[in-house]
Formats: structure tokens, sequence, C-alpha cells
């Protein structure tokens, strides 16, 4: 068989796999052989920690929001971590202190996970949840989010992640809602089988003994996390009930800018963390290299089937996988061009975010080589 058909195949076959035939895994591991945890209503004492950077016009109304939860006020901790912030955070976090609470001000910035390693080692509560200052909580998310800790093989439980429309958004918001619906519908079966390699930032809690202090310039933190608590024997899952809500990208920039960071935290969490990709080492070595490894490669699957098909074009369907990859591309690029339209164009702005989600990967290599991706955070569009 000529080296361009076994190219065209290979690179093929695994898109097949990661894109389709991984859910579907999943989602067949789950309906076979379902774990559930054994949740109950318990109320164990919990620290919850917000590290927030110049969110003086966020914080007060994250704090109400986080006093109003369905849980008795006397265990629970909060805690507001400033991380060097330059405004009013945190004199504005500081009015809430007769409610009991603890605002912890660093001088320097010096990112989350360096904020959560001294926040974390002085927390009081047998159950940490991590959140950020963006996102708001249901009124009985906490509940839901400890629930299943009543489970002694429970290490870790990621709440999830709601996105809501923006009210004058383009159809790109609706492109990243779809994929982030896609997302979940494999992390929920991946939880219901065993567990979810990672979690999702906005909402997550871990038992407080098993955690490990991270290198201060770690960029995913809510996956290298739970993940080394996976590695320590313990299942890491989600919890639906658990809700927090927050608003898709209202541009392509904007999602850009926040995946971009993500893809270069990936690339840093592979190259730091390399029992990751030890079948040996890594208990969740299938889920690990299924829906995070394999996504990474997606832009030189596509690239080197693209090129492939070109030299098989003299061959009748080979022709038609071409144009099929042209007609998706083109349909891409006028995706783009109506990228900040009013008007919805589903076939036109699907491929557009396959594409612009595939490019962030490539800019996230380029950042983590070149040593420019900042563990720092700073927001993609003004508010």
């Amino acid at each position: 068989m000529p080296v361009e058909k076994i190219i065209f195949w290979v690179c093929g076959l695994l898109l097949l796999y990661t894109c389709v035939g991984y859910p579907v895994l999943a989602w067949v591991r789950a309906g076979l052989r379902p774990r559930l945890p054994r949740a109950q209503d318990i109320e164990p004492t919990v620290t919850l920690i917000i590290v927030a950077h110049n969110e003086a016009a966020r914080i007060a109304g994250r704090i109400q929001n986080l006093l109003a939860l369905d849980y008795p006020r006397d265990r629970v901790e909060i805690v507001i971590g400033s991380d060097g912030s330059t405004d009013l955070t945190a004199q504005r976090a500081r009015a809430y202190e007769q409610d009991g609470v603890s605002v912890v001000a660093f001088e320097s910035r010096r990112g989350k996970p360096a904020a959560l390693n001294d926040l974390v080692r002085q927390a009081r509560g047998e159950i940490v949840v991590l959140a950020d200052a963006r996102q708001r909580f249901d009124r009985d998310a906490l509940r839901a989010l400890v629930g299943p800790f009543a489970d002694p093989d429970v290490g870790a439980v990621s709440g999830e992640l709601i996105l809501l429309s923006n009210g004058g958004g383009t159809p790109v918001g609706d492109g990243v809602g779809f994929y982030w619906r896609y997302e979940k519908f494999i992390r929920r079966h991946e939880s219901l089988a065993e567990s979810t390699p990672g979690a999702t930032g906005a909402i997550y809690a871990i038992r407080r003994e098993l955690f490990e202090p991270v290198p201060a310039d770690t960029i995913l933190d809510d996956v290298l996390i739970p993940l080394r608590i996976a590695r320590r024997g313990y299942r890491v899952l989600l919890e639906p009930r658990a809700r927090a809500y927050d608003h898709v990208a209202a541009t392509g920039q904007e999602e850009f800018t926040r995946k971009v960071r993500t893809m270069a935290g990936k690339f840093q969490l592979f190259a730091r963390e390399r029992w990751l990709l030890s079948p040996f080492s890594n208990p969740l070595w299938l889920q690990t290299v299924s829906r995070i490894c394999l996504r990474l490669l997606v832009p030189l699957f596509l690239s080197a089937a693209f090129l492939a098909n070109l030299f098989l074009v003299q061959d009748g369907f080979y022709a038609a996988t071409l144009a099929a990859q042209l007609l998706f591309y083109g349909a891409a690029g006028g995706g783009y061009l109506l990228r900040n339209a009013r008007r919805r164009f589903p076939l036109l702005i699907v491929p557009y975010v396959v594409c612009l989600l595939n490019w962030t990967i490539l800019v996230g290599l380029a950042r983590f080589l070149t040593g420019r991706q900042s563990v720092t955070w700073d927001r993609a569009t003004a508010e």
C-alpha cells in the first residue's frame, strides 16, 4: 500500500477515534459497568477558596453568592485570596469579615497556584472547594458537591459548569456552547464508569488531606491537582447537580485567549508529569491519552490527512474525500467572515469553531515552547 494511503487512513482513523470513537467508548463503559458513588447528604466542614486579581467589580456579588449557599454557616469557611490586586478587591472583600469571610491580601501577584499552596495549607475544612470570582453557584451546589465524599474512595469532585448565552451574543457563542456540551457528555460518562481526568476550575472540591502543593507556575491546577489525587488511588468524579454558571465567550477572540492558555497548560502538563503517559503509573491512562493527549495531536492528524489526500486525488474515492475537506475548510472560512454576525449560520460557525479550537492548540504549543504563556490570567475582553 502506498505510504500516502497509510498516512491518510491512520490519521483518519485516529481522528475518528478521538472525536467520535472515544466518546462512544466512554458511553458504553458507563452503561455496562457503572460505578455510582455512595453519595449521602453529609455536612463535613468545608473551606471555600477564591483567588482573585483585580476583581473589585465582582467580588462583593461573588461573596454574597457564597454566603447564600444552602449549607450550615458554622461549617463553612470562606477565604478570599487577593493575588496582588491593585484595585479595591481586598478592601471590598473585607467588608464581609463580620460575616466570617477571611481575606488574605498577597502583596505581589504570583498566580493562582502559588496562592492556593498557601491558602490550602491554612484551610481548616475537611473538604476544600476551589472556585473563581467570575462564576456563580446554585444555592444547593455545595451540598451536591460534598455528597460523593461520603464514599471513602472519592478524592475529588468536579461540579458542572453551565454556560449561558449572552443576551447580545454572536454565533461564536453557540459554537462554543455546543463544544462544551460535547465535552461534558464525555466527562459525565467517564465519571460514571470510573474517573474523569481533571476538573472544572470554576467549581471543584478535594479532600484537604490529599492536597499536594503544585509548582508555582502551573497553568492548569484544576487538571494537575485531581490527577495527582487519582494517582493515589482515589476516584475523581463529576457531580452534575453541583452547578456553577458562566457566560459563553461572546467573540472568537475571547474564546481564543481562553483556549490558548488551556492548551499551553496541557503541553506543560505532559512535559512535566511524564507518568501521565505510562499505563503502569497513571490509573486514568486511557482517559488521559484519549481525551487530552490525542486531542493535542488533532492539528497534526488533519494536516497529514489533507496533504496525503492531495497525492491520492486521481482516485475517485480520494477525490471525494478531498472535496469534503475543502468544503469543510471553506465553510470554516465563511464562519470566520460571519463570526460577529447576529444571524445564526450553524453550518458555517461549527466548522469555524472547530478550526479555531485547533488553531489554539498550535498557538498554545508555541507559547509553551517559547515560555510566553504566563501563569497569571488576564481577561480576554473588557467587561
